[in-house]
């Protein structure tokens, strides 16, 4: 019995295995710029600051497409988060500038990268939400919550692909939380805004 075949098939094996583990911790380690990049873009974008936030959501674009190339298909899992990461960051910018939210096919992410960052964009509107109603802006808080509501409407159906989009129905029982809590404030903000407008009226009347 000769062994001649097992040996060839078996380098070729090892060789090939070497690659993917040499690409996996390289995406591992780079990736995570993406997602520093594309989380200093988002505290930028709240701070109002729109070009930084636009340069590093840019960056983290083009570093992507670089990974990208690193990536065979048993390692595209490990490009998930960051994509996420870049959905995101790329949503919650559109919103800001009251633009479209970008298509799957436009930023070139996974569908289930997609998705999900779409579900995570739910937490950072409500906190646009809550930004704005601390500085009386409710019409603008109004606004926002629109959106935030209807995008929670738009992904809630994604919860019976729990099994393939990781923690989907985690995240919408979360998102749910939060836009409810999101409504109550408004509301709230929508009943002092006519309280103090009829306090006025009454004033000026006297």
């Amino acid at each position: 019995m000769s062994l001649q075949n097992i040996k060839s098939s078996l380098n070729k094996v090892a060789k090939s295995l070497a690659t993917s583990q040499d690409s996996r911790e390289y995406l591992l380690k780079n990736t995570r710029d993406v997602v520093i990049l594309c989380s200093q873009s988002i505290i930028s974008a709240h701070k109002g600051d729109l070009d930084t936030a636009k340069k590093m959501a840019q960056k983290a674009n083009k570093l992507l497409v670089t990974y990208r190339k690193k990536a065979n298909s048993e390692l595209k899992r490990y490009l998930v988060t960051p994509e996420q990461e870049l959905v995101e960051a790329s949503a919650f910018l559109a919103i800001i500038e009251n633009k479209p939210i970008p298509s799957v096919e436009s930023l070139k992410v996974s569908n289930e990268s997609y998705v999900l960052g779409l579900m995570d964009l739910i937490g950072e509107l409500k906190r646009f939400v809550f930004d704005n109603i601390r500085v009386g802006k409710s019409k603008e808080a109004s606004h926002i919550f629109e959106i935030m509501e209807d995008l929670y409407l738009h992904l809630y159906p994604f919860a019976m692909y729990d099994k393939i989009l990781k923690e989907a129905r985690k995240k919408l029982d979360v998102n749910r939380k939060l836009v409810e809590d999101t409504r109550s404030a408004i509301t709230e903000e929508v009943r002092r805004a006519h309280l103090i407008s009829s306090l006025n009226k009454i004033n000026g009347n006297l």
